[in-house]
């Protein structure tokens, strides 16, 4: 019988809460207002809900500042009956650096006191699609991992620094991803403190030029470094994309290479723009490989970004989308167990 996969949901705020699939989610990190409804619907559902938690390195370098910063988060999470923490700091980070240090040491301490005060509370930390000093964010992966219950691992914005042609790609292209779990793993870090970040979300780029072989060249912006990157493009929701995708030039389309879907449309001053995003195809596609590598689940950013309206085809669009993180075979297994319990 296979486990079932943890489904680890960011939620932005408001109401969309309420049609999420409760039958899979198993974290939710409160990145909006604090909704007390949303923590005892999560909590009869038998979901952890979590704190956010941000804070600039250059602050917590003094250890006092740092335990300053923890408790009060501690003291946060219990008044408000929440259940932990999702540390999410993507600042840029030199290695050796007194913020590098500061940052493995915020990470341990956080863990240790959420631990201790509120007993079978989960920490989290947000790490870069890729362990190589994505946007200069040089961390000391192991050591973090190491201290803490799961890493969740961004897998997207994966163009946040383009090397080389500066064109409209996916945002979190197949093969890409992958190699990038199998770094982390090679680095000892077990592949069930980890958990796959899907995004909800795409890029819309304006084409500088439009080749006949269908290549957008994009606005070079340069990004911490890199002379190009997806800063170019503006994020899109699926909600909106699935919209627009039917007024589009092309049609869904799909890159074989990037295992990614696209599509084409025109402005209205006539400009062609190139829109990458995941959908349940390339979703499922990298669930599979979570199960078969044995990775703790798949989580979202966010999941505020489907269209939970009461049209027909956007519920089964919404349908699609949250069955795509866990693959058919744990569904079942997961459904069995929901019975036998």
């Amino acid at each position: 019988l296979f486990c079932a996969l943890d489904v680890f949901v960011f939620d932005v705020g408001k109401k969309s809460w309420k049609f999420y699939d409760w039958t899979k989610v198993t974290t939710v990190a409160t990145f909006g207002e604090y909704d007390a409804e949303l923590m005892c619907y999560a909590h009869s559902k038998g979901a952890r809900v979590v704190l956010k938690g941000d804070v600039p390195l250059s602050y917590i370098v003094d250890p006092v500042n740092r335990t300053a910063w923890i408790q009060e988060k501690v003291q946060l999470a219990k008044s408000r009956f929440m259940d932990g923490i999702n540390i999410d700091v993507e600042q840029a980070v030199e290695t050796g650096s007194p913020e590098y240090y500061a940052l493995t040491a915020l990470v341990k301490e956080t863990t240790e006191s959420f631990h201790t005060e509120i007993p079978g509370s989960q920490v989290s930390f947000d790490v870069a699609w890729s362990p190589k000093c994505i946007d200069k964010r040089c961390y000391d992966y192991i050591a973090i991992a190491d201290s803490c219950d799961l890493l969740f691992v961004m897998s997207y914005d994966e163009q946040s620094q383009i090397w080389g042609d500066c064109i409209a790609m996916a945002n979190a292209p197949f093969n890409q991803t992958l190699t990038a779990y199998d770094q982390y793993i090679s680095m000892n870090i077990e592949p069930k403190k980890l958990v796959m970040g899907v995004p909800w979300y795409g890029y819309d780029y304006s084409c500088l030029n439009f080749t006949k072989e269908g290549i957008c060249t994009i606005p070079k912006v340069p990004f911490r470094g890199a002379p190009c990157s997806d800063a170019s493009g503006k994020q899109i929701p699926y909600s909106i994309m699935m919209k627009q995708i039917n007024s589009s030039i092309s049609g869904r389309l799909w890159d074989e290479n990037q295992r990614a879907p696209y599509y084409n449309y025109k402005d209205t001053e006539g400009r062609v723009h190139q829109v990458w995003y995941d959908d349940p195809e390339s979703i499922a596609l990298k669930a599979a490989y979570v199960a078969q590598r044995g990775l703790k689940g798949m989580g979202m950013w966010n999941g505020n970004l489907l269209d939970y309206s009461s049209d027909p085809i956007a519920q089964q669009r919404t349908v699609d989308m949250w069955n795509a993180l866990t693959p058919s075979e744990h569904r079942e297994s997961a459904a069995v167990l929901s019975q036998t319990e």
